[in-house]
């Protein structure tokens, strides 16, 4: 009997550790998760509008390559560090709150938005914190706003990564199971 005890106890004490380690790789992907600062490339688009065509997250400060058109027509690139970025995002946030910010209105079909909007729209959680962030993304024309703004590799393929952790669930073993109505064998395989 003592034999089935220790046996009972190590199972508990098995469980108590998955369930452990469960608990903490979740708290770190949650870490990874929270605002990260970004390098993006913004284009001055031929409307007047910008867009962001290149994103990417840093460990470093925010900053930005500004593409623009001269008088002319050529482009010309100027760097924006995160002051300038945070400045710019605070005043369209100002905006946004008194209602007057593209970033919020219906969308009118064009690409594009201010200088202002787009920075707002791409890094309003690192520049202005987490919880400006996920505030404005809960607005219906930010969010639809936010993700016309955006042309960049790095957030199609980090919508593409969304969509896919929510198409499949993790099963009891650790893999990834997709939700299909196929059967598989005794073990799930």
């Amino acid at each position: 009997m003592k034999h089935i005890s220790s046996i009972a106890s190590g199972v508990a004490l098995g469980s108590a550790g998955i369930a452990m380690m469960s608990v903490l790789s979740g708290c770190s992907g949650q870490q990874q998760q929270q605002a990260q600062n970004k390098f993006l490339v913004i284009e001055q688009q031929s409307n007047g509008k910008y867009t962001v065509v290149e994103e990417m997250p840093t460990e470093g400060p925010s900053r930005a390559i500004i593409r623009e058109r001269d008088a002319n027509g050529n482009i010309t690139e100027r760097f924006m560090n995160e002051a300038e970025m945070k400045a710019l995002a605070e005043q369209e946030y100002a905006k946004v709150q008194d209602g007057t910010s593209e970033t919020v209105q219906n969308g009118s079909g064009s690409t594009g938005m201010g200088l202002g909007g787009t920075i707002l729209a791409v890094a309003a959680g690192s520049l202005l914190g987490n919880m400006i962030g996920n505030a404005l993304m809960g607005n219906k024309n930010f969010s639809n706003r936010a993700s016309s703004v955006n042309k960049s590799a790095y957030s199609r393929s980090a919508a593409a990564r969304k969509s896919t952790k929510s198409s499949t669930r993790k099963s009891f073993f650790g893999g990834k199971s997709s939700k299909s109505s196929s059967r598989g064998g005794f073990f799930g395989g």
